[in-house]
């Protein structure tokens, strides 16, 4: 007999909620929830194979072991018996630095990737901390800290209610948004239309979201900053610059008017090949918009100046005053937020506290740049241990890192390796122990980071759909456990962690003066704290000392993990408001909009206005029915457009001698790779276009579907030398590359014509 339930999806950015349809143990169905406070019922081709996701047969059921070269199923309190024996001796011997901690994207999609992690590397005391970040949005939290204080204050575009929109390097109808939280974002953009706004997409590609727009500007790869240090020239140029109320939590804008004095539409239009003129329109329409928002999203961030593309996003909205104002970017205000802290100057934000031990890459962040994994591991300096043991969570850097083939050999280098995933893939393979969570059906869920980002602010909390099968463990449960094995209390009860996680954020919050406990004694506000497991009483105590919260207490009506199990489908606690100077945590509690380390790179971007490329140069792409390499495992979501071929404009091909459909070789600076040519106009005349994730050819792997059609890897084109200097974030496209038809060989020939 079948029966529903409730769950967020975790498997992007949009985080909408299903209903899914269950019979016994097994998801058999999965629609909108159309009483979700915050998708109201729409669901995209991911969320409606959830149950084709949970149910795959090559999920991992039980942890690996390695045992004489070959990984068996084993206990689970053997798998951590190997894992303390395995990660403590390194860490005595070499140092807490030995150990290195890779944490992927899904860390942010579930409730255990966003709870342990930090207790893990806190424990630990690691600084060979490497994520997913540099090789997506680190940009992003750099500009925002050196702006705001606080990497983590982005603001997103009001999409509901703004009326001028500018996408640069962001395609929604295809990723389903990314640093903005937003349930059906193409929806969301044909209603801007609707009501009489203009869209605006900057793109190499003609994308899904490029089709949509009133205005397509097929701009030169790589050259984001270039036009947007434009644009803010233009406004200042022409006197359209209008901070309105803002003006008073602003400093350093005669400074920014003169450092990208220099970057005129005539100067940057040969490097962005956009005509001046349209620059000029382009400033002029967002400075005469009642609202507008700027959001630049992957392919701005992962080029040769991501932090600046990603800093002059932000600086559009300052200098039009649409920073912090409906309809313009605003800060989202998550409900498991610490307690606002009063307004005022704080501690700032600092880049390089330290570097990585081979090249001298600056940490961003806490993190060293993934694409400098493999020769921290493989490479012996006199200065400091290379890493000896790997934690991987949640991440397959052989595929999503730079060359991934010497990664690949690095890993097998290694003295000990853990891993957390639910497949024997690329990476995971080489480890010495493999621990599997369960299915997302069998997890519980609530949103930490995505709700931050959140275009209206909302919470809602699911409980597991699903007991767990016999012989799992949850998530929760087996990263608690990791952090006691790594940190030298193997054995300790699961439940110390977040015992101890507790004590010390309700100890920290009753010394705050600005906090609802303030004053009251830590071991009682525990005591009443509510759940059913350590997870959801640190979700109950994030919820009572936010900005909704009860207070413990102190307002009866704020929010409590009881109250919002008593709302399955959620709670809207508004649309997002302005919140400006609170969010500021710089040293003089202002916008700085002019940091020096921004200050000191903008020579390297004035030398990029007359650096045109020879060749080719390369984009990715992503694809509706996937997430970098997550889903290639399910017959659901692959085939059809979701292909790994190389896109070409028609007038390179004739060029080139490609033909559409026939294998060409693609050769990077890190390697080559051949694929299928997809002969399009939907990318622009010197650009080539492949998607990411792809590359399943390794043997080793339990992942049947994906192997028979593994496409490449993109990612093998690099070598890992390209990064933004800022961010340590890998450069990723417009990288030049040689494209050439692959020629039979004789055999091939013979072959063909019996």
């Amino acid at each position: 007999m079948s029966r529903t339930a409730l769950r967020i999806c975790p498997l992007c950015e949009a985080t909408c909620g299903l209903t899914l349809t269950i019979e016994g143990s097994r998801v058999t169905g999965a629609r909108g929830d159309r009483d979700d406070v915050f998708s109201k019922g729409f669901i995209c081709p991911k969320g409606a194979s959830f149950g084709a996701v949970d149910g795959d047969p090559d999920r991992l059921r039980a942890p690996l072991l390695r045992m004489d070269g070959e990984l068996r199923e084993v206990s689970w309190q053997e798998a951590f018996d190997a894992v303390a024996a395995g990660i403590r001796p390194v860490v005595e011997r070499y140092g807490a630095n030995s150990v290195g901690v890779v944490l992927g994207n899904p860390n942010v999609h579930t409730m255990a990737g966003a709870l342990y992690p930090p207790v893990l590397l806190a424990g630990l005391g690691t600084r060979s901390v490497f994520t997913a970040s540099t090789v997506d949005q680190m940009p992003k939290h750099v500009s925002s800290g050196l702006l705001y204080g606080d990497a983590n204050a982005i603001p997103v575009p009001d999409l509901d209610r703004t009326d001028h929109l500018l996408l640069i390097g962001a395609n929604p109808l295809e990723s389903n948004g990314s640093l903005c939280t937003a349930p059906d974002f193409p929806g969301r953009l044909k209603a801007l239309k609707a009501r009489g706004g203009t869209l605006t997409v900057i793109d190499p590609r003609r994308t899904r979201t490029a089709r949509l727009a009133d205005r397509h500007i097929a701009i030169r790869p790589g050259t984001d900053a270039l036009l947007l240090a434009a644009m803010a020239q233009v406004l200042f140029a022409e006197d359209l610059v209008d901070l309105g109320t803002l003006t008073p939590h602003v400093q350093g804008l005669d400074e920014l008017g003169s450092a990208v004095g220099e970057f005129t539409p005539e100067a940057v239009a040969d490097a962005c090949d956009v005509d001046a003129g349209t620059i000029r329109v382009l400033a002029r329409e967002l400075a005469a918009a009642p609202t507008a928002a700027v959001y630049g999203r992957i392919g701005s961030c992962t080029v040769p100046h991501g932090t600046l593309a990603s800093w002059l996003v932000d600086v559009l909205a300052v200098l039009t005053g649409n920073l912090d104002r409906p309809g313009g970017s605003l800060f989202p205000q998550a409900a498991t937020d610490r307690t606002p802290r009063p307004a005022g100057p704080s501690h700032g934000f600092s880049l390089g506290r330290w570097h990585s031990r081979v090249s001298g890459h600056p940490e961003a962040k806490g993190e060293l740049p993934l694409s400098a994994l493999a020769e921290e591991i493989d490479t012996a300096t006199r200065e400091g241990e290379p890493i000896r043991a790997l934690i991987v969570v949640g991440a397959n850097p052989v595929l999503s890192a730079p060359d991934g083939n010497r990664l690949d050999k690095a890993l097998g280098s290694l003295d000990f390796m853990v891993s957390v995933d639910p497949y024997l893939n690329e990476t995971s393979r080489h480890a010495h122990v493999v621990l599997p969570p369960p299915p997302p059906a069998q997890s519980p869920h609530h949103d930490f980071a995505f709700n931050t980002l959140a275009i209206r602010n909302q919470v809602r909390y699911t409980r597991p759909a699903v007991p767990l099968e016999p012989g799992r463990t949850a998530e929760t449960e087996i990263l608690a456990r990791l952090v006691l094995a790594a940190t030298g209390m193997h054995g300790a009860d699961p439940s110390a962690v977040d015992d101890l996680v507790i004590g010390q954020s309700l100890g920290k919050a009753v010394k705050e003066p600005h906090s609802p406990v303030h004053g009251r004694d830590p071991h009682e506000l525990a005591a009443q704290l509510t759940g059913v497991s350590g997870p959801e009483r640190r979700l109950d105590m994030m919820l009572r000392l936010g900005p909704y919260g009860d207070g413990f207490g102190v307002r009866p009506d704020g929010l409590s993990l009881d109250r919002l199990l008593a709302h399955p489908h959620g709670i809207d606690l508004g649309p997002l408001a302005s919140r400006l100077p609170q969010p500021l945590k710089t040293r003089s509690g202002k916008v700085e909009l002019l940091p020096g380390p921004i200050a000191d790179d903008l020579p390297r971007l004035r030398e990029a206005m007359t650096r045109l490329p020879d060749g080719l140069v390369l984009v990715g792409r992503r694809h509706l029915r996937s997430n970098n390499s997550w889903m290639h495992n399910v017959p659901a979501l692959t085939g059809g457009s979701n292909r790994c071929t190389l896109q070409i404009h028609p007038e390179d091909a004739e060029r080139l001698g490609v033909r559409d459909g026939e294998p060409v070789r693609v050769k990077g600076a890190g390697g080559e790779v051949t694929a299928p040519a997809e002969v399009t106009d939907g990318v622009r005349p010197g650009v080539v276009s492949l998607p990411h994730g792809w590359g399943h050819d390794r043997p080793g792997t339990r992942l049947r579907h994906a192997a028979a059609d593994p496409g490449v890897n993109v990612n093998q084109l690099l070598d890992g030398s390209l990064l933004d200097p800022l961010s340590g974030n890998a450069v990723l496209n417009g990288v030049p590359v040689v494209v050439a038809p692959v020629t039979p060989s004789v055999t091939e020939k013979l072959t063909a014509l019996t």
